[in-house]
């Protein structure tokens, strides 16, 4: 990993200008210019040639690649670089300890054939934003920073946000410790075999601490953009949303010898309650997914013993997230007991409702409005994010780019490159408005 300067530790707080280092090892154009170009530098790493998907899964190779990428850009830019006890990275103009800090990025990990834009757009726009308003001159008044968590997609391991939470304390290190991905390999034998050392996992509030506000720009997961026919839009807050995993257990047999009569398949009470899955999220005005399965013995002639199936579910409200659950939950029980099928439910993870900082928010709204006297659109999402887990202990917003077919964790997610470079500006405003008063 290249070497990179340390952080500047000249700087005062309050309204007067503080001393950010402004110089770069080599000149960096203009936002949009440097968004195009950071782009096409990111596009080829960790795309599968037959899916034409994205393969960015947490501590591998290609996310060490990802990592190279990132670390290249806080260099190109003189930002002081480092990585956290968490593993993620972050990339500073101006001194961090003077505290009220103002940051923003998002991720660069992907679902698996996941699409380029959902978390990449955030880290590569906060980059192009800072170029922006370096080219406006731009005096800060407060320290910037730009992070990639790690691991927010939760391909590998099942959980997503893993270094957000792990920073905000929603993970302790031994719950992390137990993390395993599909082969076998724990977290901590990944890590170490990526370079990082996973006893030194855990909270981080003095972090946090010298944060006064994070906003993340993401791609829209949706199409309201799309529908209402605004660029860029503003997050008022997540849906409350989990992951359950639903273990059928039956009877491995003879697919040819075995009577219907005599059969305790898992498999059919499975498919059973993916369809009640669908009723119900219809019935509450939410969404349910059976979007990942395991089977065992897994042979073509062979009925199976186990399957098991992870159900991810979200609603607008608590209640009808709740709803949506029990009704699943008590269908699969019925569905079992008739198979003769033995039934184990677990929450593997859970997030409540998030409500944006209002303030912050309003603050978005305001900036963003302030010479066109136009209103930004507001919406919620289904999605999680990283902004979302650390809503709880920062300020934290959001800001959407549109999505024209609102297709995400897909290779068709797209965004059009002036929707794109509209984004960058609008960050560019936003952080012009917050951190150089």
């Amino acid at each position: 990993m290249p070497s990179l300067p340390q952080a500047p530790g000249s700087a005062r707080a309050g309204g007067t200008p503080i001393a950010l280092r402004n110089d770069c090892p080599q000149p960096v154009p203009p936002g949009g210019s440097s968004f195009h170009q950071m782009w096409r530098d990111l596009l080829p790493i960790g795309r599968h040639p037959a899916s034409n998907g994205y393969r960015r899964f947490a501590w591998t190779g290609v996310d060490g690649d990802c990592r190279a990428w990132f670390a290249a850009q806080a260099q190109t830019r003189g930002l002081a670089y480092e990585v956290d006890r968490n593993g993620n990275q972050w990339a500073w103009l101006g001194d961090p300890a003077v505290g009220d800090a103002v940051v923003t990025g998002s991720h660069l990990d992907s679902v698996p054939d996941g699409g380029a834009f959902d978390g990449p757009l955030g880290v590569v726009s906060a980059f192009a934003a800072l170029d922006e308003l370096r080219g406006r001159d731009a005096r800060f008044t407060r320290p910037l920073g730009i992070v990639n968590f790690g691991d927010e997609e939760g391909a590998r391991f099942g959980l997503a946000c893993v270094g957000s939470r792990l920073t905000a304390g929603q993970l302790t290190r031994e719950q992390a410790h137990r993390l395993t991905d599909g082969e076998g390999v724990t977290l901590p034998r990944a890590m170490e075999a990526a370079g990082y050392d996973p006893d030194a996992i855990g909270p981080d509030p003095e972090r946090l601490a010298r944060i006064g506000a994070f906003v993340e720009l993401h791609v829209e997961q949706g199409r309201a953009l799309d529908l209402s026919g605004d660029r860029v839009g503003i997050a008022s807050a997540i849906w409350p949303h989990g992951r359950w995993r639903f273990d059928f257990r039956g009877e491995a047999n003879h697919a040819g010898t075995t009577r219907l009569a005599d059969r305790r398949d898992p498999m059919l009470s499975y498919a059973e309650t993916v369809l009640a899955a669908r009723r119900e999220a219809e019935l509450a005005g939410a969404v349910a997914t059976f979007g990942k399965i395991a089977v065992e013995p897994n042979g073509v002639n062979a009925i199976p013993s186990l399957v098991r199936g992870w159900l991810d579910s979200r609603a607008a409200d608590q209640d009808s997230l709740d709803a949506v659950v029990a009704g699943v939950e008590k269908a699969a029980g019925e569905y079992a007991a008739a198979h003769g099928v033995d039934l184990a439910v677990v929450r593997e993870s859970f997030t409540p409702v998030v409500e944006f900082d209002h303030a912050l928010r309003d603050e978005l709204g305001r900036i963003l409005g302030k010479d066109t006297g136009l209103t930004v659109p507001v919406l919620g999402t289904g999605a999680g994010h990283d902004a979302g887990i650390l809503s709880g202990s920062i300020p934290t917003a959001m800001l959407f780019v549109r999505n024209p077919t609102g297709v995400s964790h897909s290779p068709a997610e797209s965004a059009t490159e002036d929707d794109c470079v509209a984004g960058v500006l609008a960050l560019a405003d936003v952080l012009e408005g917050l951190a150089c008063r």
